[in-house]
């Protein structure tokens, strides 16, 4: 395997091909407060499955006892998800919205 990297490399003559594949940017990160059941937070996950290459998904229970500050806040609004930190959407995956933030996103982490 590792001596077919080399030979790739050699064989590639687009350097900006190279450079995307090699990147070492991070992920987004969606953050979906949840619970468990959460039968609307299934199908949200569902829905986020075609997108999934494009980010980190992080799962925070607001039933555990160190969540209590986003219960208080979500506790009938979930799913509710953030990308980095700040909120994206709530109650279904909105794809429009999602699409455009993880462009802005991605355009962010590439300045």
């Amino acid at each position: 395997m590792l001596t077919l990297l080399p030979r790739l490399l050699q064989q590639t003559r687009n350097h900006q091909f190279i450079r995307s594949c090699c990147s070492q940017r991070p992920l987004p990160v969606i953050t979906l407060f949840t619970k468990d059941p959460c039968p609307l937070c299934d199908e949200a996950k569902e829905e986020l499955e075609p997108y999934k290459h494009k980010f980190v998904l992080q799962e925070v229970d607001i039933t555990l006892p160190e969540n209590s500050v986003w219960h208080d806040r979500y506790k009938y609004d979930i799913p509710v998800f953030h990308l980095n930190g700040q909120f994206l959407m709530m109650h279904r995956v909105n794809t429009k919205v999602l699409e455009k933030r993880l462009t802005y996103a991605e355009r962010e982490a590439s300045q």
